[in-house]
């Protein structure tokens, strides 16, 4: 009865997963409550997992991560090597990925995404390339790239956690790197290759001609005494500032720019411009931003305050409402300078348009109120653009102290968890990085996921539901022999990564694989690596935030990832069924 009630739950966790009704760390608490309820596990077991070494260390690689890209660290080399890849679309391709990939294998591949999206879109269109063309094959590097070492990605973090809980010593830094190598770089061959002909170019009319499109849109107010009074709209100073003039908001009056036209005090002029000029008109006297003189004709002290580029992701509440509609200040905490939409034209007041997934805004505001939007799933932050040189240093020395950790724990002198948390330290006690941003930073949700999983998988063992389960799957595959039974628990742990998260689809596969090897007399850690391998390389679907980033910036379908995706997903599968156990034998 025990094994059949875990079973159940394990079912309505996939179901829950999937469709997200409920939030991934309420199903998983819930789970744990009923376990215990139910006598299968003790208070004690159900809550041990969130204890675990592997807490603390993934907890530390969120404060680092956060800190390298809040003093502009991630930003500023994301742009410098996004600049020098190269001008042949292959050769580009092939050296983004390789980067963006490497990079990943000691980031969270979603921090990674969002420094190389702008610099990677602004290259393409320089090089008159579709910059659908390089965004999906870097989300897909960026996901790839975590294959390569222990910390390139929670899922390896969560297992490695996991597989000592089940009795085998816990992975080591790079005891995958060279299946992990050869996953990307096998990714990045078929990308260039095979993927570039079905990746879709849908702004490639985009390209010639149509710039101005591509460019924010901002409302700018003329102030009292400003130069631009009297000047006409299409010989003024706004060209000087390479802007294009657009609209004119006088009183209740809207007026489309006319060779005549001239403007007056208390104009609000939508214009089209690149974000590094936007930003420079809060210092041009004359000039203003029309939300920042709402903002401090109320009060509000934005002292302090940030500016950054986000995107709106397909599940925001934001979606089909306008900033009006959305109450978007008064919920976000965060002001909207300017938007910005692929290749379509927004040409009516900012505050009535309807937001859709995709578009990207530029923002001002605390940084923390990113971090909140962030953790509520209303958007993703993708650039920065305030960053003294101060803070750059700092970051600097932070990104040598993580270095130098990764170093220290791969050589066995300093225990993995000492040295990252050593370095999350580094990184508030030297201000990279505000204490309260650093829990802001850490993603709660994954870590209950990972800690009550932990725990469920106990539950698994206990009760008898992973040896029900395994050997059902290994009587129905065990006929064809032990590597058809390792196949089908890494082609199901794919399966399961398409409604659920990564990390959660291989801590639900990995203690009933774990048991089926044992029951053959088979190698439990290849079952493990394989597990593990499987969840970081499918690249299926949209859901995850690497995906998302570029989702709309790339103009895709849903079924651009599933087709281009999906090749890329079988090819990853045979890599890992092919080496998984050449380095670690079955049997």
């Amino acid at each position: 009865m025990e094994a059949w009630i875990v079973i159940g739950l394990l079912i309505a966790a996939i179901i829950a997963f999937s469709t997200e009704k409920i939030s991934v760390d309420l199903v998983t608490l819930a789970m744990l409550c009923v376990l215990v309820m139910c006598g299968i596990l003790s208070a004690e077991q159900a809550f041990a997992g969130f204890g675990d070494r592997v807490i603390i260390l993934l907890a530390a690689i969120f404060v680092i991560g956060a800190a390298l890209r809040e003093t502009g660290v991630l930003d500023l080399l994301g742009d410098v090597l996004a600049r020098t890849f190269g001008t042949r679309p292959k050769r580009l391709m092939m050296f983004m990925m390789a980067v963006a990939g490497g990079i990943s294998a000691f980031m969270n591949n979603t921090t990674v995404t969002a420094v190389f999206v702008g610099p990677v879109s602004g290259l393409a269109r320089r090089l008159r390339i579709p910059p659908s063309r390089l965004l999906m094959p870097l989300a897909f590097a960026s996901l790839l790239g975590g294959t390569c070492t222990l910390i390139g990605t929670s899922t390896n973090v969560a297992v490695s956690g996991a597989i000592t809980k089940l009795g085998q010593e816990p992975f080591k830094m790079f005891e995958f790197t060279t299946v992990g190598v050869v996953i990307l770089l096998t990714g990045i061959l078929y990308m260039v290759f095979i993927g570039t002909r079905m990746v879709p170019e849908r702004d490639s009319d985009s390209i010639d001609g149509h710039d101005a499109m591509r460019e924010f849109l901002a409302e700018v107010v003329v102030l009292p005494d400003s130069p631009l009074i009297g000047q006409e709209a299409f010989d003024s100073d706004f060209s000087a500032l390479e802007f294009q003039v657009l609209k004119i908001r006088r009183a209740d009056q809207q007026y489309d720019a006319a060779p005549h036209l001239r403007f007056m005090e208390g104009d609000v002029v939508l214009v089209a411009g690149k974000v590094e000029n936007l930003i420079k008109v809060k210092k041009i006297e004359g000039l203003d931003i029309l939300e920042d003189v709402a903002l401090r004709s109320s009060g509000v002290d934005m002292r302090g305050a940030q500016v950054a580029e986000v995107v709106i992701t397909p599940r925001s509440s934001f979606v089909g409402r306008s900033l009006r509609e959305g109450n978007f200040r008064q919920r976000t905490g965060l002001s909207v300078l300017a938007l910005t939409r692929g290749g379509h034209s927004l040409m009516h007041h900012m505050a009535a348009e309807k937001l859709r997934a995709g578009d990207v805004l530029l923002l001002q505001g605390p940084l923390e109120r990113f971090r909140a939007a962030e953790e509520n799933g209303e958007m993703l932050m993708m650039a920065q653009h305030q960053f003294s040189a101060e803070t750059r240093r700092r970051g600097f020395s932070l990104l040598s102290a993580f270095v130098l950790a990764v170093v220290c724990s791969s050589l066995g002198w300093v225990p993995d968890t000492i040295a990252f948390v050593i370095v999350a330290l580094l990184a508030v006690l030297t201000r990279c990085i505000k204490l309260e941003n650093a829990y802001a930073n850490i993603d709660w949700r994954l870590l209950i996921l990972i800690g009550g999983m932990m725990a469920f998988g106990e539950a698994m063992q206990s009760s008898g539901a992973a040896s029900l389960v395994a050997d059902a799957i290994t009587s129905w595959l065990q006929p064809w022999g032990v590597f058809a039974v390792f196949a089908g628990f890494c082609v199901l742990t794919v399966l399961l990564t398409q409604p659920m998260s990564n990390a959660a689809a291989s801590l639900v596969v990995l203690p009933v694989a774990m048991q089926a090897a044992a029951s053959m007399g088979a190698n439990e850690r290849a079952f493990a690596i394989g597990v593990m391998l499987s969840a970081s390389a499918s690249v299926l679907t949209p859901f995850e935030p690497s995906c998302i980033l570029v989702y709309g910036p790339g103009k895709y379908r849903f079924a651009d990832f599933i087709k281009v995706g999906g090749g890329l997903t079988a090819v990853m599968l045979v890599v890992v069924l092919t080496l998984v156990p050449m380095f670690w034998p079955l049997q």
